[in-house]
């Protein structure tokens, strides 16, 4: 995967929304193929990187640390 996505989890200090977000945008950069989508595709774009962001902010919040 993309390197310059960071491990969220176990942080310290925890991760901030904008450390998620961050994420979901190299999460769908990579995937897209795209660094910046056109304007045709800016709406599903940014789409993408919000509900990634919000599955993301899930799922640090679910998982339990040891």
């Amino acid at each position: 995967m993309c390197r310059s996505i960071k491990k969220l989890r176990a942080q310290e200090p925890s991760a901030t929304p904008e450390d998620v977000d961050a994420a979901a945008l190299q999460y769908v950069r990579k995937i897209s193929g795209y660094r910046n989508p056109s304007r045709a595709n800016e709406a599903a774009f940014n789409l993408a990187i919000a509900e990634i962001s919000a599955a993301s902010e899930k799922l640090l919040a679910s998982i339990e640390s040891r």
